[in-house]
């Protein structure tokens, strides 16, 4: 399933841009997968992953994110609400891979991992702001 086209904003969230990793599991598999967060917002996030995992799966995450000098984490569940592949240009390697990139919802996160979440997205690390036209229009 594609994301709609359409010029209206959906997003209920601003979204910033952003470099972290994740670790997930989804339902039917018990083994821990790594992906990238593109874009946050307080409703969702934007990933890139190799594997192609279903609309309407729901994944455990585990957020990784630099704080000082230690590596902190927050926990989310979230449900894949669309995707599309990608191919990303590989410079240094001169080679190509695909991917995917999903736009997830959150569903589930603790008050405590909230609050991780918002530290995040307050512009602390000088986050740029996403705005309307420059992406997927979701959240």
């Amino acid at each position: 399933m594609e994301k709609p086209c359409s010029g209206k904003d959906r997003r209920k969230y601003p979204r910033i841009f952003i470099d972290l990793p994740l670790e997930y599991r989804d339902g039917d598999d018990s083994c821990l997968r790594g992906a990238m967060v593109v874009n946050a917002g307080e409703g969702g996030f934007l990933i890139e992953s190799p594997r192609d995992i279903a609309v309407g799966t729901e994944l455990s995450m585990t957020v990784l994110y630099p704080k000082g000098f230690e590596l902190a984490n927050f926990k989310v569940t979230a449900k894949i609400v669309w995707k599309e592949p990608y191919w990303r240009e590989d410079l240094k390697r001169d080679r190509s891979s695909k991917g995917y990139q999903y736009g997830l919802e959150f569903i589930q996160i603790l008050d405590e991992d909230r609050w991780k979440l918002n530290f995040l997205l307050s512009k602390q690390f000088e986050f740029q702001e996403i705005s309307p036209s420059l992406s997927s229009q979701y959240y």
